[in-house]
């Protein structure tokens, strides 16, 4: 299944949520929702990855994972796409800049958990990442700390916008970002699969 590039009207604020979705659940949904609300968007875009670079063991087919998400949604504003199969690219930096490159006139989020703020360092190019686009963080279960103290959120400590400010991030320039806390959702894709509830 491919999704094709979505539609975007002009000034659209739209929160890219990139992942393997192996397999999507209600923690993916949530954190769109709750990002929907405290970063003034329009629209989350799902970022279904052909592969995790990060990864050894690769994800199930990707046309099973996009038909998995649409399955689960029930959100007009919620968005699968398949866009890094669309541009051919692998790294996150790639594609936000294939993405900012096509769609010129909207404004534009990287939204992750607060997990991936802590491990941030590791990314591919992580500090260019910061530089292409403002950061929505959100809250994962017993990461906060990690993430603020983490090497991205140091070297980039006077970029931070307050989580009181958050719905004005969409119209930040880049470096920004901001982290965000509030109720949380403990779901994961790996106790899922550990589970054998979604077999690859």
């Amino acid at each position: 299944m491919k999704t094709g590039f979505p539609i975007a009207t002009d000034g659209l604020r739209i929160g890219l949520l990139g992942g393997s979705f192996d397999p999507p659940h209600s923690g993916h949904v949530h954190i769109s929702r709750w990002a929907l609300k405290e970063f003034g968007l329009d629209q989350v875009w799902w970022l279904v990855s052909p592969g995790n670079p990060l990864k050894s063991e690769g994800p199930a087919d990707l046309d099973r994972r996009l038909d998995a998400c649409q399955t689960l949604l029930d959100h007009p504003r919620i968005i699968v796409t398949d866009l890094e199969r669309q541009f051919n690219t692998r790294y996150t930096a790639e594609t936000l800049q294939a993405i900012t490159s096509r769609y010129t006139s909207q404004r534009f989020v990287w939204l992750m958990g607060a997990d991936n703020l802590a491990s941030f360092h590791k990314w591919d190019r992580w500090d260019e990442i910061m530089q292409i686009m403002p950061i929505g963080v959100m809250a994962r279960p017993g990461q906060q700390l990690a993430a603020g103290g983490s090497p991205a959120a140091r070297r980039f400590r006077r970029n931070r916008l307050s989580a009181r400010r958050s719905t004005a991030l969409p119209f930040r320039d880049a470096p920004c970002w901001s982290l965000i806390t509030g109720p949380m959702d403990s779901m994961s894709s790996t106790e899922i699969r550990q589970s054998g509830k979604w077999v690859r």
